[in-house]
């Protein structure tokens, strides 16, 4: 039986344990923070050569989630520090053609403003801007992946979606509900209930294929938006997709990965909304929702392997994790923030009064 306030410990061995391995300065700038992508560091990790932005958004978003759990100066200190990193490294102002890092950015920082008290108000504008502007009537609506492109899909549209009904304003909240209603009229699947990765579309709007991959990233954002919108239909479809994840998508609660890079983190994306769902939904798939994050905040840690600094986290994690080899995907940040948002998700559910279930 995992005793009180456990959850929370385990949560702060992580921060520390990812954080002592992977924080760098960029390029040797005073208050800068970034998230080395590899570990062990290598001189193109330690200069972010290969920046990976989306990646660099859930590693300020598992700061904050660490400055709430148990609020400190030298964490308010640290998200301003990524924060500078990310427009440092980023060069060109706070956005990138790729719509889903956008949103996942300005997640982000909408969250520093709101927690935290650490606003970029400006950069919020821009980002909101660029994703308002991505969306047309091609294959029937929604954003597009990235600009000057074909394809538009879940991972851009979901955080999208939850962005717009965070900003709270009628004509943000009307985008967020067009962009779920999109999605659920073109990529979810009607045997499964699960949503699809996303669409290919013609020069002229029509539809040239359905991309059918389903991954727990698609599945997370999509019910983060629903909790979001927060009506009755809404929190009908929340359920629907938390049965869905429960039957085809958790072995004995556990829910299955999607490898290293970027797949590294769905898994955790998905344990983020799944408590967001535990605490709001007003639906019996609540407790579900909570049984799932705690098993796999279970098997997280229960299948660690200790290294320098603290636990290593695998890819998929009923199975014991491995040092990392040249390439193994257990040296990749993105798998390493999975597993500690996982952590960070079920200590959120402890502090709130929600317990594990008795084994």
């Amino acid at each position: 039986m995992t005793t009180p306030k456990l959850l929370a410990a385990r949560a702060g061995v992580a921060e520390r344990a990812v954080e002592s391995r992977h924080l760098r300065r960029v390029w040797g700038v005073p208050g800068t923070a970034l998230g080395a992508v590899g570990w062990p560091v290598d001189w193109a990790a330690r200069l972010h050569v290969r920046f990976s932005y989306w990646w660099q958004a859930h590693l300020l978003d598992c700061v904050l989630d660490a400055q709430l759990r148990a609020p400190r100066p030298a964490r308010l200190a640290l998200v301003k520090r990524l924060v500078r990193g990310i427009r440092v490294r980023n060069l060109v102002g706070w956005t990138n053609d790729y719509y889903d890092d956008v949103a996942w950015l300005g997640l982000a920082l909408l969250r520093a403003e709101r927690e935290a008290g650490i606003g970029k108000p400006k950069a919020v504008a821009a980002i909101t801007d660029r994703l308002r502007a991505g969306w047309t009537d091609h294959g029937g609506g929604g954003i597009w992946w990235k600009r000057n492109d074909d394809f538009k899909n879940v991972p851009a549209n979901g955080p999208a979606a939850i962005l717009f009904a965070r900003l709270g304003t009628r004509a943000d909240v009307g985008r967020a509900r067009s962009v779920v209603d999109w999605i659920e009229d073109c990529l979810v699947d009607d045997e499964t209930g699960l949503a699809w990765d996303g669409l290919h579309v013609h020069p002229d709007g029509s539809v040239r294929e359905v991309e059918k991959n389903v991954y727990t990233y698609c599945q997370g954002v999509l019910l983060g938006a629903c909790v979001e919108l927060d009506s009755a239909h809404y929190r009908d479809t929340a359920a629907r997709i938390v049965d869905a994840v429960d039957k085809h998508l958790a072995t004995d609660g556990v829910l299955r990965g999607h490898g290293g890079g970027d797949g590294g983190l769905f898994g955790g994306i998905l344990t983020r909304y799944l408590a967001q769902a535990a605490l709001r939904l007003d639906r019996p798939q609540a407790a579900r929702a909570a049984d799932i994050v705690f098993s796999s905040a279970e098997a997280v840690w229960a299948n660690r392997t200790a290294v320098v600094s603290g636990p290593l986290f695998g890819p998929e994690w009923t199975k014991p994790a491995v040092r990392p080899a040249r390439g193994g995907p257990e040296r990749d940040l993105s798998v390493q923030l999975g597993g500690w948002m996982a952590l960070e998700a079920a200590a959120l559910l402890e502090r709130n009064g929600i317990t594990p279930p008795r084994s």
